[in-house]
């Protein structure tokens, strides 16, 4: 439905997709990084339209799910996580994907946009437990491109690590001094 005005405002202030999400896979991560700026979530949302994955749904800090502003969240795909104490979210998340015949998730694998020294590892093994694979998606702000690339199927956490930090390693955050590396 907005995908018409995405695309305007992409055009606009010069943004493009680099790469396609994958076809005719119904279970994915989509690990978007580097996490650095609030611009993060705006430039996600048009790029979810753009590229037709608009029943993607992704976590969030549960501060964001509470009243006024909550149900925004939730209706755009938002699903809270409480990451103040550890009530398991990759097993509860791994169910998820076992319930549904189609879900996407879009994630950040630092978790926040702060300064940190290497990736969470939440995101792999929600991916390695539902058996499904990662789509690395770098938000690049110098180039002002969306790259998406190859879907990764865990199978070794070390190599594969290095796998998605030599991806990030590519792409420019918005704020550079809290990047990854």
């Amino acid at each position: 439905m907005l995908r018409p005005f995405y695309l305007l405002l992409f055009k606009i202030f010069g943004w493009k997709i680099n790469g396609a999400m994958p076809v005719g896979m119904k279970k994915y991560i989509i690990a978007v990084g580097p996490h650095t700026s609030n611009w993060d979530f705006p430039v996600g949302l048009a790029a979810r339209s753009i590229l037709r994955i608009q029943d993607a749904q992704f976590l969030g800090k549960s501060e964001l799910f509470v009243p006024p502003f909550g149900w925004i969240f939730r209706a755009l795909g938002g699903h809270p996580v409480d990451r103040k104490s550890s009530h398991d979210v990759v097993e509860q998340v791994v169910q998820i994907f076992e319930r549904h015949e189609k879900f996407i998730l879009g994630l950040a694998p630092e978790g926040t946009r702060k300064k940190v020294d290497k990736l969470r590892t939440g995101f792999y093994f929600i991916a390695k437990g539902a058996g499904v694979p990662i789509v690395p998606v770098g938000f690049d702000f110098k180039r002002k491109e969306i790259v998406v690339g190859a879907p990764l199927y865990p199978k070794e956490v070390g190599k594969d690590m290095e796998t998605i930090l030599a991806f990030y390693k590519t792409i420019h955050a918005r704020n550079p001094e809290l990047a990854l590396g």
